[in-house]
């Protein structure tokens, strides 16, 4: 009878220790690789906001801006909408770098705060709606996401605008 009360204990302490054993290999296999632990991102920005504005987002829009509604003059109406597969292709790329743009500025070390990225957000939206007009051929889609465009534009600039003159 002891002998079997020691191969019971034995048999418990033997299982205790693989428990243990399993469960420190459970909590390792939990934590986060090497490769991924807490370091600089493996992305370096290179351009500051105002070049992101100036030379990608400006443009984009502008690509936009120039493709979606009607110009009325003495002379008659124009239609500014694309009438080729080449000029739809260019505001679905404009509308993606638009968006893009927008996850840009989101990044560390250029988000602003929690209004900067709430604007930054709204530009993405408002670049995935001009890409949704653009590849539906909807000229009046791509209008109504050009305005949303200016909308997000004028808002965050009221905000966030640097003036030459006063640094700000």
């Amino acid at each position: 009878m002891a002998l079997t009360k020691l191969k019971n204990r034995a048999n418990r302490h033997r299982h205790q220790r693989w428990s243990l054993l399993c469960l420190i290999l459970l909590l390792a296999a939990c934590g986060k690789p090497h490769s991924l632990q807490a370091t600089d991102p493996p992305y370096r920005p290179v351009a500051n906001p105002q070049q992101l504005m100036a030379w990608i987002l400006d443009p984009a829009a502008d690509v936009i801006w120039d493709s979606a509604g009607t110009i009325i003059t003495a002379e008659g109406r124009q239609e500014l909408a694309p009438t080729t597969t080449a000029g739809w292709e260019s505001v679905s790329a404009a509308a993606i770098t638009l968006s893009e743009a927008g996850n840009l500025l989101m990044l560390p070390r250029r988000s602003l705060g929690k209004d900067w990225e709430e604007y930054a957000q709204a530009l993405v939206s408002a670049g995935e709606q001009a890409f949704k007009a653009s590849e539906a051929r909807d000229a009046d889609g791509l209008f109504d996401a050009g305005g949303q465009i200016f909308q997000v534009c004028k808002a965050c600039h009221a905000q966030y605008w640097i003036r030459e003159d006063d640094g700000r």
